[in-house]
């Protein structure tokens, strides 16, 4: 399954502009709808198609359409809605499910304060969503627990990742693949990110 590092140059420059700590937090946030659309295209590139007929202006054809039922993305909260908002752009039919996770800062370790989810995710593709991939242990908690509620076909989806994340989630869910716009240097002593941008969430909206 793997890693797959979204390159594309619209993806890198948005990246580096929310990287800056000049950046404002209307801004952050308008760039990370506008990189969540590109990483969710790359994400479905492989989707299933069938056909159905239409009727064109011009005649009857067969013309793709996706196959299947409709996928659903799984926010972990709160930073998570961030890409939410930007994929739902793209595919506005799709389900949402809420993992509410946070980061205990003395352990590290993940939370749950809230789960919620369509009733048939193993009939659904699910792409889980969190800005970042750091110590991966809210992402590996979400993955666990999508799956005990039966999801089987799940893809991962941050803006930027740790290599000690990427060990760690890759390790503990090998059959789920990893896409990001990139996996920066370390971790630092605190768990975050480095070079990275900071908190995600705390950009996003403006807290501390």
């Amino acid at each position: 399954m793997g890693v797959t590092v979204v390159n594309h140059p619209l993806v890198q420059h948005k990246l580096t502009i929310m990287r800056s700590k000049e950046t404002s937090t209307a801004s952050f946030r308008r760039l990370l709808r506008e990189i969540s659309l590109l990483l969710c295209y790359e994400v479905t590139r492989d989707l299933e198609l069938t056909t159905k007929t239409i009727e064109t202006p011009m005649q009857e054809m067969e013309a793709p359409t996706l196959e299947g039922k409709k996928l659903v993305f799984a926010s972990v909260l709160r930073a998570g809605n961030g890409l939410l908002d930007g994929m739902l752009d793209l595919v506005p039919a799709a389900r949402v499910a809420h993992v509410g996770l946070y980061r205990d800062h003395d352990t590290l370790q993940a939370v749950e304060y809230f789960f919620k989810a369509p009733s048939d995710l193993e009939n659904r593709l699910v792409i889980v969503v969190d800005p970042m991939l750091a110590t991966a242990n809210s992402a590996v908690a979400a993955i666990d627990k999508l799956k005990e509620r039966g999801a089987t076909n799940l893809r991962f989806v941050c803006l930027l990742a740790a290599p000690e994340g990427v060990e760690r989630f890759t390790k503990a869910h090998p059959d789920v693949p990893v896409f990001t716009a990139s996996i920066d240097e370390k971790l630092n002593e605190k768990g975050y990110i480095v070079p990275g941008l900071g908190d995600a969430g705390d950009r996003m909206y403006g807290t501390k």
